[in-house]
């Protein structure tokens, strides 16, 4: 499949792209081979910096070819499924170049899911192999049987760190959780590099962009986690998207990397397309926003990426004086709407500490690998999500009719190009309704997001089709967290709708009826509190459990979301844990 310019599809935005840009084919390499070629070309040039251990290109192609080497003495062979449960570290990264370099596919995972979304996720990908995070031993221990695991490679975020640094965090964090005792199933990330001494040479793997490379992780169109699969092709693709549509960055910049390799932007964006175009990365496992301005005083990268939440804590907080950041020349706001009050506040801090950049926002979805649109500092309008990638289409249509609206009118947002997604896991009917052939051939991505474009293709975002919530970035599904809750014993119903929140931009809150016979006492809501941290992810876990008798419904009988949105707290119980 050749990922040229779709024919006959006509972009207002065609003249903010030279000809060129606008009809690119995208290279049939992989991602292993971009990072190789970004080695022998800048191999001084250093790759990442990770609490004071440093890297250069050549070092670390050499570390993923150790890798390689030790997957290969496994049993790792092409189209074998990984699974990688890590926060950011040099070995999450290096692991997942290495598996691409054999032509397997990495399932990256949240290494904070529930015990429940862990086995699903291991489960459906019948993976035999995982490299985990310490910091996950009891929550797989307790799964571990009932999946394909046969091998774990535990690693720990100290591995990496400098001697003192390694020591403080044993005495700190690490004994705060159990850690395993090695056998057969579980060895250390030392050990397992071991495993590489078996292997003088790599077995030649044909792998291109047409190959499927990656699994993340969303809620598609009914919000229980699906897997996604995305092939080479759609990160080679956005590597060359991003050197276009941001020309100011060159080999040698450097980034933040805080967005995490279990989501699609931060794998992408904040990790590969910096690799593959010669920039480094200053790694970090766990990001605390509060601190985000003495990282930006510490590390002076020459771009930053994050989420409406980050920002807003970074333009509140004053504990660094003059701090400088003339040094970045872009500044992307992702994974959520930047409303324009905050876009105003945000553009001012920077100005006011340097930065002449200003914010541009991006839009873009994990299904086509988080980020298909964006402004930037040449190319922008205030309240937009910018335009798309050169390479992207986007139409906007009649969600009923699927025919493309008028300029300025509101429609769904439907994305065609090289990052979409090849589609989910072992799910054709999700497939069939996300990926969609339209009237004029091509295949379209429906977003279910609301939203217009203008006369020059500045697409507006307005809301979502869907009940998703996103919080802080991270996307929460109500059903998903309703099907949860609802096992619980002492539940007969609950609805979870999203609230805004001055700090998350938006929180799920959970409105429950108990059965019969059971009452709201302290005992039984923080059985359910418990229950519901067990079976999701912490960043889903309602802000407010609200206890009712019954629920608001609308005039033909179905739950009245808006009204419990627009809820004051005044429940039946008057018993609310509010944490």
């Amino acid at each position: 499949m050749a990922f040229g310019r779709p024919k006959k599809l006509k972009a207002k935005w065609e003249k903010f792209y030279s000809k060129e840009e606008i009809e690119f084919e995208v290279p049939n390499i992989s991602i292993y081979e971009q990072v190789m070629q970004t080695a022998k070309t800048y191999p001084n040039y250093k790759a990442y910096t990770y609490f004071g251990t440093k890297d250069t290109f050549r070092g670390f192609h050499k570390e993923i070819l150790r890798c390689a080497k030790a997957f290969n003495a496994l049993g790792v062979r092409k189209g074998d499924i990984v699974t990688i449960c890590m926060p950011n570290t040099p070995e999450a990264i290096i692991a997942f170049y290495a598996l691409n370099r054999l032509g397997a596919i990495s399932n990256m995972i949240h290494p904070l899911s529930s015990e429940e979304e862990i086995k699903n996720y291991l489960q459906e990908a019948k993976s035999k192999y995982m490299v985990m995070a310490d910091l996950c031993y009891e929550k797989v221990k307790n799964i571990k049987d009932e999946t394909n695991l046969k091998k774990i490679i535990v690693v720990s975020p100290k591995d990496s760190m400098p001697m003192l640094l390694k020591v403080g965090y044993t005495l700190t964090k690490q004994r705060k959780y159990k850690r395993p005792k090695y056998n057969k199933t579980y060895i250390s990330w030392l050990k397992f590099l071991t495993y590489s001494l078996k292997r003088e040479t790599l077995p030649e793997i044909d792998f291109g962009k047409d190959d499927a490379a990656v699994i993340l992780h969303s809620g598609g169109t009914t919000g229980k986690p699906k897997g996604i699969i995305l092939s080479n092709g759609s990160f080679v693709a956005l590597t060359q998207q991003i050197k276009y549509k941001f020309k100011r960055l060159k080999p040698g910049d450097s980034c933040l990397a805080i967005m995490p390799i279990f989501h699609g932007f931060g794998l992408a964006v904040g990790i590969h397309t910096f690799y593959a175009l010669g920039m480094s990365t200053s790694i970090l496992p766990q990001f605390d926003a509060k601190t985000f301005d003495k990282l930006l005083d510490k590390y002076k990268p020459n771009l930053m990426i994050g989420v409406p939440t980050l920002y807003e804590a970074l333009s509140n907080n004053k504990n660094v004086k003059n701090l400088d950041l003339s040094n970045l020349k872009y500044v992307i706001c992702g994974g959520d709407s930047l409303n324009y009050n905050l876009e105003q506040k945000i553009t001012k801090y920077l100005e006011d500490h340097g930065c002449t950049a200003g914010i541009q926002q991006g839009y873009g979805m994990t299904e086509a690998l988080a980020a298909v649109a964006s402004g930037s500092k040449e190319v922008n309008k205030i309240g937009s999500i910018g335009v798309p990638f050169p390479g992207n289409y986007i139409q906007i249509v009649d969600p009923a009719t699927k025919k493309e609206v008028k300029p300025g009118e509101s429609g769904e947002i439907c994305i065609c190009g090289p990052t979409v997604m090849m589609g989910y896991l072992d799910n054709e009917k999700e497939t069939n309704e996300m990926l969609q052939i339209h009237k004029d051939g091509h295949v379209w991505l429906h977003t279910g997001d609301l939203g217009h474009m203008d006369e020059e293709g500045f697409i507006f975002y307005e809301q979502r089709l869907k009940r998703m919530i996103v919080s802080s970035g991270y996307n929460v599904y109500p059903q998903y967290v309703e099907e949860a809750i609802e096992k619980h014993p002492a539940v007969l119903q609950c609805t979870v709708v999203g609230v805004p929140h001055p700090y998350k931009m938006e929180v799920p809150k959970a409105f429950i009826v108990l059965k019969e016979g059971y009452h709201a006492t302290l005992m039984t809501k923080i059985s359910i509190k418990d229950h519901c941290k067990k079976h999701v992810a912490h960043y889903a876990v309602p802000n407010k459990f609200v206890y009712r008798k019954s629920l608001p419904k609308t005039l033909i009988g179905k739950i009245d979301f808006k009204a419990l949105q627009q809820d004051e707290d005044g429940d039946d119980y008057d018993e609310e844990i509010d944490e």
